[in-house]
C-alpha cells in the first residue's frame, strides 16, 4: 500500500506563500493560514499533501492540505516522500516516548493518550489508550484518509497489547471535505471496557461518550483532588464520567456530582459504585451547572469547575471569557470560607493569561480574598510542541478562598 498515491502526487500540488508570511515556518510552527497562501498551483483537493514554498522558490515544508482558516496541517519541513515508512516512523516515535514514560509498563494505569496530534508532530491525529483498545479521532481529511493504514501501523507496533483499534471521526472531520465519515473498527472487536487510573476503574465506551470516551487528560489533577478534599464537601460541576468525584470519594466527607446529561450521570453513579459500592457519601443530579451553582451558597467547601470548552473558534472568544468570569464569580461568591475551587478551561484559543485574567476578574467582583495554590496543565502523554503554543489547551487554577 502506497500512501502517497492516495494522496496524489506532491509534486503538482504546491503552495506558495506571501512574502515575510513565511517566518512562522521558519520557526516550525505547524500550521500555515489561508490569509498568508499568495498563490496555489495543481488544485488541491481535502486532505491532498501539498509542497509550501517561500515567494522566492524555496522549498519550506508539506502537508495536508484542507479548507477553512488553517489551509495547511505540515508534517515535514524536510523535503520526503509521505509514504507509508514516513508515517510509520513518526507513529513509532510517539509510541517509544510513551515507552520510554513508562505508560506500557504501570500496574496502576492503562489508559493514556498514545498520539497527540501537534504534540507528537502529527497534526489531526489523536489515538488514545484504553486498556488495549485504541480509540482514533482524525481531524484532517488527511489523516482520516489513510485511517486504515494509521490503525494497522499502530496495531503492528504495539503488538499483542491491542486488541481493536477504533475510528471515531464521525464528529471531527468538517462536513466541507465531502467526505462521508462513519465511526467503525478498523482492527480487530471490542466490548466497552474497564480500564485502571492510579488504581481507580473507570468504565469506557468510546461509541457513547465525549471525545474518545474519557477525559484522560486531567489524571494528574484529579489526584490533587484527592489530596486536598480530605473531609471536605465536594461539588464536581459538569461531572460527566465522574472521576473527580471517584477520586474525591477516597477523602472526602460529602460528594456532589452534577451534568446536564442524563446518560453522564448514570456513567458517574456506575464508576463510583465501581470502585466504593454503595456509599451514601456520594450523590448526582441532572441539573444546569451554572443553576445548581447559584443554589449553593454555603454548601461546599470545595468546587470542581470543568466545563466543556466554552470557545473552539476565535470569533467566540469574547464570550467564552465573559462564561469563565460568570462561572468563577459564582462559585467564589457561594463556596464556604476556606475553599478551594478547581477550575479550568480546554479551549484551545483561550490563552492562559486571558483564562487567568478571566478568573481574576471574577474574584475581584466578588470583593473575597483569594489566592492561587496551583496553576495546572495537561499531563506528559499529552505533550505540548514548543513551536505551537496552541496545543498547551488545558488551563487550571487552584484557589483559594477566605
Amino acid at each position: 500500500m502506497n500512501i502517497t498515491s492516495i494522496q496524489n502526487n506532491t509534486e503538482s500540488m504546491r503552495i506558495v506563500l506571501k512574502s515575510g508570511k513565511e517566518q512562522s515556518v521558519r520557526r516550525y510552527h505547524p500550521w500555515i493560514f489561508s490569509g498568508a497562501i499568495k498563490k496555489i498551483y495543481g488544485d488541491p483537493t481535502e486532505g491532498d499533501i501539498v509542497e509550501v514554498y517561500d515567494n522566492k522558490g524555496e522549498f519550506l515544508a508539506l502537508g495536508h492540505y484542507q479548507l477553512g482558516s488553517i489551509a495547511v496541517r505540515i508534517l515535514s519541513f524536510e523535503k520526503t516522500v509521505p509514504d507509508k515508512e514516513f508515517f510509520r516512523g513518526m507513529i513509532a516515535a510517539a509510541i517509544d516516548y510513551r515507552k520510554k514514560l513508562g505508560f506500557f509498563d504501570s500496574e496502576v494505569t492503562n489508559v493514556f493518550r498514545l498520539i497527540h496530534a501537534e504534540g507528537d508532530n502529527l497534526p489531526g491525529l489523536i489515538a488514545d489508550y484504553y486498556n488495549g483498545v485504541v480509540v482514533l479521532q482524525m481531524h484532517s481529511a488527511g489523516m482520516y484518509r489513510i485511517r486504515k493504514e494509521i490503525a494497522g501501523i499502530i496495531a503492528e507496533i504495539i503488538g499483542d497489547k491491542v486488541t481493536a483499534v477504533y475510528d471515531k471521526s464521525e464528529s471531527t472531520i468538517s462536513y466541507k471535505s465531502g467526505i462521508k465519515v462513519e465511526n467503525e473498527f478498523l482492527v480487530g472487536k471490542s466490548q466497552p471496557v474497564i480500564v485502571t487510573e492510579n488504581g481507580y476503574r473507570f468504565f469506557v465506551d468510546w461509541t457513547t461518550g465525549q471525545k474518545t470516551g474519557f477525559f484522560i487528560d486531567q489524571r494528574e489533577n484529579r489526584k490533587l483532588v484527592q489530596l486536598y478534599s480530605s473531609g471536605r464537601d465536594l461539588l464536581n460541576l459538569f461531572g460527566y464520567t465522574g472521576s473527580f468525584s471517584v477520586y474525591a470519594m477516597k477523602n472526602a466527607r460529602m460528594v456532589h456530582t452534577v451534568d446536564s446529561s442524563g446518560v453522564a450521570i448514570r456513567l458517574a453513579d456506575e464508576n463510583i459504585k465501581l470502585n466504593y459500592g454503595d456509599d451514601g457519601r456520594h450523590k448526582s443530579f441532572q441539573a444546569d451547572a451554572f443553576e445548581f451553582l447559584a443554589e449553593s451558597r454555603n454548601k461546599y467547601d470545595m468546587i470542581i469547575l470543568d466545563p466543556p470548552a466554552f470557545a473552539k473558534h476565535n470569533d467566540v472568544l469574547s464570550n467564552a471569557l465573559q462564561g469563565y468570569k460568570r462561572l468563577n464569580l459564582k462559585a467564589i461568591e457561594n463556596i464556604r470560607p476556606g475553599g478551594i475551587i478547581f477550575t479550568f478551561s480546554c479551549s484551545q484559543v483561550v490563552s492562559k493569561e486571558n483564562f487567568r485574567k478571566s478568573v481574576f476578574a471574577a474574584a475581584a467582583s466578588t470583593g473575597r480574598k483569594v489566592r492561587i495554590l496551583h496553576q495546572l496543565g495537561q499531563p506528559s502523554d499529552h505533550p505540548v510542541n514548543i513551536y505551537h503554543p496552541e496545543s498547551e489547551y488545558l488551563k487550571g487554577l487552584v484557589l483559594y478562598v477566605e
